[in-house]
């Protein structure tokens, strides 16, 4: 059997094996879904309940500001003519959650305390921040005498609009925020399925050289056939996923406008900016979170930009391009070891990049010209996920791709090389735990 028709062979095999599984078509069905579900969970939440049941007691030494905070929020909100003593004695007997004392120059020092007996989160606080704020704001103005109108104008604010000048010279609407959402989106996907189907792999080495199935192979294959075989077969597996995935999103998308835009008019400011509170709570949400402020959620919400195909092209060659360097990787460490266990001690200087690479999407989407987003867009272990999210929230300059296509060439054949060397090894050798220093001196053999 020539080389070509046995690698062949392995790769169908691996391919064919994990596309017929129930797992494979249950995930690659409601894994688009699953996503849909958890926004639209989010914007259910936050239209439908309270942020916070906790209530306090306001203790109003202006006798003013006390009775138009219950006026905004008369459910959080009871003036106490209790003195302090008592309503914390009543703190520590859970009879109350807490209480304010608004003090008589609170116009002019601008500050005002909050008695908890601690824990409970922030959410409540905050609001209750942002409640006050407003009216000493108005207060003050009113106190140097400023008129209706132009206290009016002062709480209105100042709303930014960027315009974007295309090549042609002309004015058109930028939609750097919205398809820095969808960079992250796309970079953050990268980033699990890359674990995923990474993952796969190393499995599955472990399985079959614990089971002793490789030392059958290795009789009639090539060690790097048996790794590169089933790198590509399981990497056909997820591209087949990310295609289905494009597939169904798009007509999600494409079905869910005019859903959007009906219940568009029933969304608020205050309703979205309790949205993007609890984005930044999520854990996967934290990071996008933190860059948006409700001004930036709202203009997110109103306006859906179209997506370039090139984004799209993109994400599939960086996912295909990431995918194949780690996964080899993990075939690596898969066939020098015994237990899943040990794999992951293994990996972890292995992961070490992708992982930062994953923490500093938020400077990646708020500086995508920086240099230390062009320095991790060119370096191959970070370029898949940095080279998408600035793909899709800035200008890339042509030559910066061309530099990050050739580096990640480069790092995909430097990890194949390591791999083979590893895996040649390692796949025959069994019940000796090996350290990353074993593996590398086994690459210099």
């Amino acid at each position: 059997m020539k080389s070509n028709s046995k690698l062949w062979t392995i790769i169908s095999h691996e391919y064919l094996k994990r596309i017929k599984t129930k797992g494979f078509l249950i995930g690659t069905l409601l894994g688009p879904f699953s996503l849909v579900l958890f926004f639209g969970i989010i914007v259910l939440v936050s239209m439908s309940f309270d942020d916070s049941s906790r209530k306090l007691m306001i203790i109003d030494r202006t006798n003013s500001i006390g009775k138009e905070l219950i006026a905004k929020e008369n459910s959080k909100y009871t003036l106490s003519d209790k003195d302090e003593k008592t309503l914390k004695s009543e703190i520590l007997k859970d009879k109350i959650d807490g209480y304010v004392l608004i003090p008589e120059d609170i116009l002019e020092k601008g500050e005002v305390n909050v008695y908890t007996k601690g824990g409970g989160g922030i959410g409540y606080v905050v609001e209750f921040e942002r409640n006050i704020e407003k009216i000493v704001r108005y207060k003050r103005l009113n106190k140097f005498g400023a008129d209706e109108k132009v206290i009016k104008l002062v709480e209105e604010g100042v709303k930014v609009k960027t315009q974007k000048v295309n090549e042609e010279g002309k004015i058109e609407k930028d939609n750097t925020a919205s398809l820095s959402f969808v960079g992250y989106i796309l970079g953050f996907a990268i980033y699990i399925l890359t674990f995923i189907y990474g993952s796969f792999v190393s499995r599955g080495v472990i399985e079959e050289k614990v089971n002793r199935i490789s030392e059958i192979i290795a009789s009639s294959v090539r060690p790097f056939e048996m790794m590169f075989g089933k790198v590509v077969g399981i990497g056909f597996v997820g591209l087949t996923q990310v295609l289905f995935w494009i597939l169904i999103v798009s007509s999600l998308f494409y079905f869910s406008i005019p859903i959007i835009k009906m219940v568009d008019g029933n969304i608020n400011a205050e309703q979205i900016a309790k949205m993007n509170t609890m984005m930044q709570s999520s854990p996967s949400g934290g990071m996008m979170g933190k860059q948006m402020s409700s001004p930036q959620a709202v203009e997110l919400m109103n306006n859906i930009p179209s997506i370039s195909i090139w984004i799209g092209i993109g994400f599939v060659f960086y996912f295909l391009a990431g995918y194949f360097m780690y996964a080899t990787l993990f075939a690596a460490v898969g066939s020098a070891v015994d237990t899943e266990q040990d794999a992951a001690q293994l990996q972890l200087p292995i992961t070490m990049p992708i992982i930062l690479t994953i923490m500093l999407i938020p400077h990646i989407m708020s500086n995508p010209d920086s240099s230390l987003s062009v320095f991790l867009s060119l370096f191959p272990f970070s370029s898949p996920i940095t080279m998408v999210v600035r793909i899709a929230a800035t200008t890339v300059p042509l030559y910066q791709v061309a530099l990050s296509i050739l580096f990640i060439v480069i790092g995909f054949l430097g990890s194949l090389w390591f791999a083979s060397k590893v895996y040649r090894i390692g796949i025959l050798m069994t019940g000796k735990k090996p350290s990353f220093k074993d593996l590398i001196k086994w690459a210099r053999m």
